[in-house]
């Protein structure tokens, strides 16, 4: 008998200056993409972002597509290698010479074909020991609560990678490994929000570190698998089948955007949230972040997201800078945005401030921003997080519809201003 999916919070219209979101850009979805959310839900975006015992809280997106989004972090408290599916022959050797990877973390090598069907047992032995448990202890206004969520030993010497929303506000931070029954105290060693992604730091060395799959090399249709402490249930983490359903999804959160993530139909559920989402090779593909639930007229099944290496790897990179000191100021245009409600692709400059780069590059109010730097925006979420992933100083080619003529004009950013 089929379950009626639940009732949703009632919702706004979003209107974001484009420096409210922290999401590293990439080439974005076809228009056939933006076309399925938008028959697959009705209403606003909706993403709950609720962490511990706290109370939910949401914002809404264009008010043609609706969607209710949940974080999946849970409120509480011998070495295999993994083979290409179907196959006896072992994963090549990951790449390890700094000299070939711009990334701290071990990255696979160039992908030269498609995978085999996935050999599941295979690659939860080998990731397996890579995923951890994370426990954040959380202050609220009623006292002491508590996040469980999942991890990813990122480096021999205890960096763990997680989502920023497991750990945000934690008074403290502890981690257990596969294979023992006493957590470790963790450290926080930087964290960000709007990306919702967040490094931890364990003592000790030797650790059991992932394997990252090499940037571009996920393919639509990839068999994957999901791994997490799922319902923060007893025992080693729950391992879900399912394959990539789409690329370059873009949500809008209650901190800004998300672009760029995978979606999947494997299995995730509360308490998978900084989950390694994981490809027949044994390599990440992405880091488990959210999943729709449906809203009170339409159903959503199956349909999970994952922040994709093309878009962590760079960020994880800025933490590691940021645990050192090294503070990162982010692109500012001047923009006011509103969604496209016409069917077609981009986001719509409603106002624009004087004295800023946009102002300067000529934009006006009422262009429609198409691409940025060749990549198409998908809509004003998609713009937001272009923009907030470069920096002061860059500049950036802006392709603009205005009216019936197509321009393109070029944009040097600056810091956001303080007031």
């Amino acid at each position: 008998m089929a379950e009626l999916p639940p009732p949703i919070a009632p919702t706004s219209d979003i209107q974001e200056d484009p420096g409210e979101s922290r999401r590293r850009r990439r080439p974005s979805a076809t228009v056939a993409i933006l076309l399925l959310i938008a028959l697959a839900f009705a209403g606003g975006a909706v993403i709950d972002r609720s962490v511990g015992d706290s109370e939910d809280s949401s914002v809404s997106s264009t008010p043609d597509v609706l969607e209710e989004i949940d974080d999946l972090d849970d409120d509480e408290e011998e070495e295999s290698v993994a083979p290409e599916s179907g196959s006896d022959e072992t994963v090549p050797a990951a790449v390890t010479n700094p000299s070939e990877s711009e990334f701290a973390f071990t990255i696979g090598p160039e992908r030269t074909g498609p995978f085999e069907r996935i050999d599941v047992a295979a690659v939860a032995a080998h990731v397996g020991p890579s995923t951890v448990t994370v426990m954040a202890e959380l202050a609220t206004g009623f006292g002491q609560s508590g996040s469980v969520g999942t991890g990813i030993i990122a480096t021999a010497d205890g960096e763990i990678v997680t989502n920023a929303h497991v750990v945000e506000g934690a008074t403290s931070l502890r981690v257990r490994l596969a294979g023992e029954t006493e957590p470790r105290e963790a450290t926080l060693l930087a964290i960000d929000v709007g990306n919702d992604l967040a490094l931890l730091d364990i003592e000790g060395e030797g650790f059991p570190a992932a394997v990252f799959a090499r940037p571009g090399s996920i393919r639509l249709g990839d068999e994957v698998v999901a791994i997490g402490f799922a319902l923060d249930l007893d025992g080693a983490p729950t391992v879900t089948l399912g394959i990539v359903s789409a690329l370059n999804r873009t949500l809008v959160t209650d901190v800004g955007a998300l672009d760029g993530l995978l979606q999947t139909d494997a299995a995730i559920s509360s308490g998978n949230s900084g989950g390694p989402l994981v490809n027949a090779a044994g390599e990440v593909v992405g880091i488990n972040t959210a999943v729709a639930r449906g809203s009170s007229t339409l159903a959503a099944s199956n349909i999970g997201f994952s922040i994709s290496v093309d878009e962590a790897l760079p960020i994880f990179e800025q933490l590691r800078k940021q645990s050192r000191g090294e503070q990162r100021e982010e692109g500012f245009l001047g923009v006011a945005l509103d969604e496209r409600i016409d069917g077609g692709v981009g986001a719509v400059i409603r106002d624009v401030n004087v004295g800023t780069p946009a102002d300067a590059a000529g934009l006006r109010a009422g262009d429609i921003v198409i691409a940025v730097d060749g990549a198409t925006v998908e809509g004003a979420a998609g713009l937001i997080a272009a923009i907030r992933d470069l920096e002061p100083g860059d500049s950036v080619q802006i392709m603009v519809q205005r009216g019936d003529e197509r321009l393109e004009v070029v944009a040097e950013l600056t810091s956001r201003p303080t007031s």
